[in-house]
């Protein structure tokens, strides 16, 4: 049998309770398989680990979950600590130096499940948006001096390279191949930002003479959150800087329902690294602990883990348990405009995927 070692890293808020939950579903789902099991090594990184340490994971944390073959990640962000201590010293710091520079953020209306936008059902609103995750706008680079002065001054540079936009470009395409309509959005702001972004057209297009079969279009980032809201059975599959990509995905999820069934996969599609797999919603500390926290968005995360994992038959089977329980409007939890809690999210798919016809 096939034992997948997965590090498990709460993290923040409700990171803690969604990643249990996630990790139970996983075990359940093993045991309905037989074929693979988990090894499942807890991570006490975040927050808490900082107000001890003064960092948010340890100086060694990626060499002790380097040879993971995945990682579960719940959320990072602290009320009592800096955002940007939070994020730099987790998320980002396995993200970058792990080179998971494709995220993949897949977007769609789940049964039972209603969207704010007007008239869409599931077959309008079925998207993937990729976000280049190594580079652009989250490079890192700037600075600050004269700190407190009527002079000061502070820089964030949006570094892009040509490399790393062929790469992302090339993973974008190639997934768009991969799904039905064949059919890919370029987003960008070259008509501003006229040095990187108009390399990223650029880019766009000499990789697009490598895909003949792909359909696709170029949308400045503004007019494309228009077209989210107006015309979302235009779109399929979206291509985006780290920036414009995080905020656009988040819009998504919004349009999908709640930011609590979204999932996310940082992939390093080359897997000299472990991917890691998480949901968007954040550590949500005003609810954390009151048992509310929607798994789904883990659960949705663990499908692509399973996928990634070359187990398509589980990845299918907990979708499907997924689908069933967000048809059932007494699963819903209160993001969902339901009174369901965690534990019942996490029962019935734990149930549904037990259920032999599933």
């Amino acid at each position: 049998m096939k034992t997948y070692k997965i590090a498990a890293i709460p993290g923040d808020g409700i990171g803690t309770e969604v990643i249990s939950a996630g990790v139970e579903v996983l075990q359940a789902l093993a045991k309905r398989d037989g074929s693979f099991g988990f090894k499942v090594d807890h991570f006490d990184w975040g927050g808490e680990y900082y107000k001890k340490h003064g960092r948010m994971m340890p100086e060694n944390g990626r060499d002790m979950i380097g040879k993971h073959d995945a990682i579960l990640f719940g959320s990072a962000g602290h009320p009592d600590i800096p955002d940007h201590i939070t994020l730099w010293g987790l998320r980002l710091a396995i993200c970058q130096p792990f080179d998971q520079y494709a995220n993949v953020r897949p977007t769609r209306v789940l049964p039972g499940i209603t969207s704010p936008l007007r008239h869409v059902n599931g077959g309008e609103l079925d998207w993937v948006i990729v976000r280049e995750n190594s580079e652009g706008e989250y490079a890192g680079v700037g600075g600050r001096a004269h700190q407190g002065s009527p002079l000061e001054v502070a820089t964030d540079v949006a570094m892009f390279t040509r490399a790393g936009v062929e790469r992302i470009m090339r993973f974008a395409f190639k997934l768009a191949r991969s799904r039905p309509r064949k059919l890919l959005t370029v987003v960008t702001k070259s008509n501003a930002q006229r040095h990187a972004m108009v390399m990223w057209d650029e880019i766009a297009v000499a990789v697009a003479r490598e895909f003949p079969d792909v359909t696709w279009d170029k949308m400045l980032v503004d007019a494309m959150t228009m077209r989210m809201v107006t015309r979302p059975q235009s779109i399929d599959t979206v291509v985006a800087t780290n920036l414009h990509a995080d905020i656009l995905s988040d819009l998504a999820a919004a349009l999908a329902g709640s930011l609590g069934i979204a999932p996310t996969a940082n992939f390093n599609p080359e897997r000299a690294f472990p991917s890691m797999f998480e949901p968007i919603h954040g550590s949500a500390f005003d609810i954390m602990g009151k048992g509310i926290a929607n798994p789904v968005g883990t659960f949705w995360s663990a499908v692509m883990m399973l996928e990634h994992l070359g187990e398509p038959a589980a990845a299918t089977r907990l979708m499907k348990a997924i689908e069933r329980v967000t048809a059932d409007p007494r699963l819903h939890t209160p993001d969902l405009g339901g009174k369901a809690r965690t534990a019942d999210v996490t029962a019935g798919v734990i149930e549904a995927i037990e259920r032999e016809n599933v």
